[in-house]
């Protein structure tokens, strides 16, 4: 199961608090600011900046 649209448009980066879009691959979220990737395990997107990597 893949992350909803309706999730998508209510999550936000606990960093920065921008928008995050879901990465091409689908196993991920991206920050569109600060470009922080939060990793999706088990269709649960984990949103802890700890557990972030940071893309170019």
């Amino acid at each position: 199961m893949a992350i909803s649209q309706e999730l998508l448009e209510i999550l936000a980066c606990p960093a920065c608090k921008a928008k995050v879009e879901l990465k091409p691959d689908g196993n991920a979220l991206k920050c569109v600011e600060c470009k922080r990737v939060y990793p999706i395990r088990d269709d649960i997107p984990v949103m802890l900046i700890d557990e972030a990597t940071i893309e170019e």
